[in-house]
């Protein structure tokens, strides 16, 4: 499992988006970009998270280290806004923190990301259908130069219908993905290479090790897959799918577009 760190002061809030992270220090020193379990989002978009977040690492892209933060509700009655407290509040037990780059900023376009490196990004977000990479919300950090790759959560999609139990992997499989607004469209003629590189890199076994790193509670049990290893199984099993095809990558002259 990711690392767990216990918070030991919630610092300020980060006003972006619709789930309030916020800004925490932790037991090693550390200071965090808390995503909470209490948000509104649910606990699945930690989970997307994590997975992505580690294949990004897995396959040579910059993205900040992910631990799991232990929230103690307590800290909410040093919090005077009401917001902010009942989220503390709703979030006892294991929340998502995500290394804080300091000094870092959104990435402008000015900064080039290079067509090796864009061209990652661009089959990543293919692969796990992540539709949250645009001009309006580039999900990219520039650090020490460097491009990083963050927020997640609005990839993998597919977990969202497993209410009424784990759906088709096939499904998803053969799911194509959109590039038309992706904000690093221009790296598109280095897909193929990209493709060959990655595909290399990733099999069941690097997606069960992936898994492994989410923690047990986040695994929410559904119909099929009653516990956390069946919950994880049937990740893989989805992962595993969709690197058998290739119906979901764009060419390059379409994602370049």
């Amino acid at each position: 499992m990711i690392p767990t760190v216990s918070v030991t002061r919630y610092v300020t809030p980060l006003r972006e988006g619709g789930s309030l992270p916020g800004i925490v220090e932790g037991d090693d020193l550390g200071t965090y970009v808390c995503k909470f379990r209490g948000a509104g989002q649910g606990l699945r978009v930690l989970v997307a998270e994590v997975i992505v977040g580690e294949l990004a690492r897995r396959i040579g892209l910059r993205t900040p280290r992910l631990v799991a933060l232990d929230l103690d509700p307590a800290i909410a009655r040093y919090e005077a806004d009401e917001e902010v407290q009942d989220l503390l509040n709703a979030s006892a037990g294991l929340n998502l923190g995500i290394d804080f780059l300091p000094g870092s900023f959104g990435y402008d376009g000015q900064v080039a990301a290079g067509e090796t490196v864009g061209a990652k990004v661009l089959w990543l977000d293919a692969f796990t259908a992540n539709v949250d990479r645009s001009w309006r919300n580039p999900n990219l950090l520039v650090w020490h130069r460097d491009l990083w790759v963050i927020d997640h959560g609005a990839a993998l999609y597919f977990h969202h219908a497993w209410g009424g139990g784990v759906t088709d992997p096939e499904r998803f499989a053969r799911q194509p993905w959109n590039p038309d607004d992706h904000v690093l469209g221009a790296s598109a003629p280095g897909l193929p290479q990209a493709d060959a590189e990655i595909s290399a890199l990733l099999d069941e076994a690097v997606f069960t090790e992936v898994l492994a790193e989410v923690p047990d509670e986040w695994l929410e049990p559904v119909p099929g897959a009653e516990s956390a290893d069946a919950v994880r199984a049937a990740y893989v099993s989805f992962l595993v799918a969709r690197l058998g095809t290739r119906q979901w990558l764009p060419s390059a002259e379409a994602a370049a577009r």
